[in-house]
Order: C-alpha cells, then sequence, then structure tokens
C-alpha cells in the first residue's frame, strides 16, 4: 500500500510540474506513512535534482540566447546582480539564516525554482528551508498570472513589453509562460525568449555558490554535478541539437526536478518549521515590489 501510494503521488508531482507542489506531496506521504530513515527516497537525497539540473544544461545553448536576446542581455545581467544582491543585503538586515536568503535572492534574481533547486545542494540547505522557500515562490507565481495581464491591460502595455516586463518581474519560466498566455501569443514568444536570458545566469550562479559556501571545507571538492551540467551545454552548443530533442531534455529535466523535489518532501522535519518566522515572506514581497517598476521602466525606455 505505501509503494502505491508512494508511486501515485509521485506520478502526479511529475505530471503538475510545479515545485512547491512537489515538496507538498512529499511531506504528505511522510506524514502518512512515516517511512524509515533508510527509505530510498529519503536516501536518495538531492542526487535525483542533480541529474535534472545536468539534463538542463542540454537544453541551454549559448549561441541561441545570445541570438535572441542579445538586446536585453546587459539589462537581464543588471537586473540579475542587483536583484540577487540585494536580496542577500536585505536578507541580513531583517536577520534572516544565510542559506534562505539565499535560495530565496536566487530565485528571485533568475528563475524562482529552478535556481533554488540547482543551487540547494550546493549551498547544503535543509529540506524545510527548500520548502519555505519554494512555497513563498509558489504564491507569488500564483499572483503573478492572475493579476500581471490585468496591470499590463491597464497600464495599456504593447505584446512585446508585456512579455518582456514578465520575463524580468515574474519567477519561474512556467509562471512567466502563463501569464503571457493570458496577454497575447505575442507576449508569450517574447516572454519565453527573454527568460532564457535570466536562466542562463544559473551557470555563475552555481559556481560562485560552490566557492563561496564551500571554500572553508577542509577537503571541499567541486561538486562533480556541475561539470556535467557544463559539460551538457557544451555539448548542445557544439552539437545544435534540434527542437525535438530539446523536448525530450526538457521534459526529462522537469521529471527529474520534480521527483527530487518529492524526495526532499519526504525528508521534511515539519517540526523545524517551527524555527522558520515571517522574515523570509517580507524579504521575497520587497525584492518583487522592487522588481515589478524596475522591469516595467526597463521594458517602457528600451
Amino acid at each position: 500500500m505505501m509503494y502505491l501510494f508512494f508511486a501515485a503521488l509521485l506520478g502526479a508531482s511529475i505530471y503538475l510540474g510545479n515545485a512547491a507542489v512537489s515538496i507538498f506531496l512529499g511531506i504528505i506521504f511522510t506524514l502518512s506513512f512515516k517511512p524509515e530513515p533508510d527509505f530510498f527516497s529519503r536516501k536518495a537525497g538531492t542526487t535525483p535534482l542533480q541529474i535534472g539540473i545536468v539534463i538542463l544544461g542540454g537544453t541551454i545553448s549559448l549561441p541561441y540566447a545570445w541570438s535572441v536576446s542579445s538586446n536585453f542581455l546587459p539589462w537581464i545581467a543588471c537586473f540579475v546582480l542587483v536583484s540577487f544582491f540585494l536580496g542577500l543585503l536585505l536578507g541580513k538586515l531583517l536577520g534572516i539564516q544565510q542559506r534562505v536568503a539565499f535560495l530565496l535572492s536566487a530565485g528571485a534574481a533568475i528563475c524562482g525554482g529552478t535556481a533554488m533547486a540547482a543551487v540547494a545542494p550546493i549551498i547544503k540547505a535543509k529540506p524545510q528551508e527548500l520548502l519555505v522557500a519554494m512555497s513563498i515562490v509558489f504564491l507569488l507565481n500564483a499572483i503573478a498570472i492572475v493579476f500581471f495581464p490585468m496591470i499590463g491591460s491597464y497600464l495599456g502595455m504593447s505584446n512585446f513589453d508585456f512579455g518582456a516586463w514578465s520575463a524580468l518581474a515574474i519567477h519561474d519560466t512556467s509562471s512567466v509562460v502563463g501569464a503571457a498566455l493570458n496577454y497575447s501569443k505575442e507576449s508569450v514568444d517574447v516572454a519565453a525568449t527573454l527568460k532564457l536570458g535570466r536562466t542562463i545566469w544559473i551557470i555563475p550562479l552555481i559556481l560562485c555558490a560552490n566557492w563561496y559556501f564551500n571554500r572553508e571545507a577542509k577537503a571541499a571538492k567541486f561538486p562533480r554535478f556541475i561539470l556535467f551540467f557544463i559539460l551538457a551545454l557544451i555539448l548542445n552548443t557544439l552539437l545544435g541539437l534540434n527542437e525535438a530533442t530539446l523536448s525530450v531534455l526538457k521534459i526529462l529535466s522537469q521529471a527529474f526536478l520534480m521527483f527530487g523535489l518529492f524526495c526532499i518532501g519526504t525528508q521534511t522535519n515539519l517540526f523545524d518549521l517551527k524555527t522558520i518566522s515571517a522574515k523570509p515572506l517580507i524579504l521575497a514581497l520587497l525584492l518583487w515590489f522592487v522588481a515589478m517598476p524596475s522591469a516595467y521602466f526597463l521594458v517602457t525606455i528600451l
């Protein structure tokens, strides 16, 4: 019975493809069956996440990203860097645990759940810390899908401007596309393309995170999955994979990421969540309230 329930919840997690939902389903499984510490989803650790991140590297081609978003890349770079370091600064001022602030800053600056999932194994984030960060981003994404098209219509934004604004101001790629779909087909094309320019920042993020969090360890090792991630990116760039292959890789990457997050949910100790305050939500909201008008200003002047 336990294994059937596990398979059903895992299947739902992969099918729905939402990071926060995947973690919550993992928690539901743990609360329902209280699996032993050596249960395979608990022993898996972050390995499925790492596999998903490696496959994600195979979907990114640097020449393609440059060709479709070169005009915006300098502004995207500024936006990402300012958002990320502002998040770290505000997190320190608010007294938020460093790993939680790092997760939220990475998610807000780059690509939401994907960025947080990528960096969590490197900074050794606890399951409950990732759960809190994912939950906050999930909430903000849900709000964005509903209200961004309304705001865009009220402001009279063009299809292109709305797509660019969504790509900069909304966290997860799926939510960027979801909000743009509610506006226009042209907005979807623009949003998906420019969001790739933010996603590429996963590469320097994981490299810098590994250096910062592991530089003082006596036997710090460069995470092997980062090397495989870079190798996958190089192979995609050299081979010029076609759209059909990229679609398969994206599906596989999504599946492994959701599987990994589900496993993290099964590792969560809910009692530890009591130590997490409302400050992470305040940090995420502050970053968002800065990002939305800043992104709007950028897309309207370019």
